[in-house]
């Protein structure tokens, strides 16, 4: 797309200019009326200002029919193509238009720009170098496409139509966050908050999920001062079991391993005086349905449990989407996100929340226990994948 403003004594004479140097494609997406020349304030000159942009993709596809009736040929792009011939010869040949009629004519063009399908919005390079670095930057983090044009399309928008000529890149970073802040920050985030009194976690194998339960309940003892106590149903892997059982140790709380759905009920009444029950769930090829089924048999998935899903953010983020449809077969109240210090692509964190509508409890960026942990929120994460540290 290729965007260009226009200066002239009136919106006719605007829009030969526009037709002229960008086609009878274009559209118009902003105009207001300005002050030039003048001395001392006196003696100014009043014209009109237009913003126009057109399509420079390439065309594909089969040539449609003419119809005379619109219904047959409704497409954003066809629409503005029809309401510029409709308007072409009253707009460019009649001086004596009313300015009232153009100004509702602009006005019906914005109505359409806005409702264009994001296809018309993925060639950037006519677009101001800050929202070209942006938008390079959303795709170095693997934002998904339609969230990555939808944020363009914002950005695009709020350059053209605020009253100035240049932005810095910190001011168009600062959008960036607001945009990207709106899309997260409504979904539930941070961290335990002890409305429940079984938090169990749940993922794949080689995720972090015994280290970062470790430092959960680090947290919960040393933080909320919480009697915390640990079950494992990870007795396929007795390395799992014994690094839970040196992080019980380090932390003064008793451990049970459960087998069963008995072994778990059982654990369940030893415990029964504890505060928060924290449970290390077997981690199994999340591909395997049966592995779903398995912990059903194990785990007594009650009202009293809060379920987390542990994801790594090295994995793929095709991966994760098929990570999370495997375990929303029990209830996902929120998904962990791992290994944040391994990797600097964090784009998978804000695709799930908005595609999946799931909020973020922790973010873990390291192996240290009690550190390296910190509870998610929607600055963190914006922040995050904008590699900045922190904003106003």
């Amino acid at each position: 797309m290729k965007v260009k403003k226009f200066v002239a004594n009136s919106m006719a004479e605007a829009m030969k200019k526009i037709r002229l140097e960008l086609g009878s494609d274009a559209v118009i997406l902003n105009s207001k009326e300005i002050e030039t020349g003048g001395f001392f304030g006196f003696f100014t000159k009043k014209n009109i200002e237009v913003i126009a942009a057109v399509d420079t993709a390439p065309q594909v596809g089969k040539t449609l029919p003419k119809r005379n009736t619109r219904s047959h040929n409704t497409s954003p792009k066809n629409l503005i193509k029809s309401k510029n011939n409709e308007k072409k010869h009253e707009s460019l040949h009649s001086p004596s238009h009313k300015e009232e009629s153009l100004a509702n004519e602009v006005k019906e063009l914005k109505n359409i720009v806005n409702g264009i399908s994001s296809s018309i919005v993925t060639h950037f390079d006519d677009y101001p170098e800050p929202i070209r670095n942006i938008n390079q930057l959303l795709i170095d983090q693997d934002v998904v496409p339609n969230l990555r044009i939808e944020v363009m399309k914002k950005l695009l928008k709020k350059w053209y139509v605020l009253d100035q000529d240049n932005y810095s890149k910190d001011e168009v970073i600062n959008w960036t966050k607001e945009i990207l802040t709106e899309t997260v920050e409504w979904k539930e985030m941070g961290g335990f908050t002890f409305n429940k009194k079984y938090l169990n976690l749940v993922g794949p194998t080689g995720v972090g999920k015994t280290t970062t339960i470790a430092k959960i309940a680090a947290y919960c003892v040393l933080k909320h001062h919480k009697r915390v106590a640990f079950i494992t149903t990870d007795t396929f892997r007795i390395a799992a079991i014994e690094q839970l059982k040196t992080y019980a140790k380090i932390l003064n709380v008793p451990i049970e391993v459960a087998y069963t759905v008995e072994d778990f009920k059982n654990a369940k009444e030893k415990l029964s005086d504890y505060d928060v029950v924290l449970v290390d769930s077997a981690g199994r090829n999340y591909l395997n349905e049966l592995y779903i089924n398995e912990l059903k048999k194990v785990i007594d998935f009650d009202e009293e449990m809060e379920n987390y899903l542990v994801l790594s953010l090295t994995s793929k983020y095709r991966d994760m989407v098929t990570i999370f449809e495997q375990f929303s077969k029990i209830n996902i109240n929120k998904i962990v996100f791992t290994k944040k210090d391994e990797t600097f692509s964090r784009g998978a964190m804000i695709n799930l929340i908005h595609e999946n509508n799931v909020g973020v409890s922790y973010i873990t960026n390291g192996q240290s226990v009690p550190d390296d942990i910190v509870e998610a929120s929607a600055k963190e994460i914006v922040n995050s994948i904008l590699e900045v540290d922190d904003y106003e």
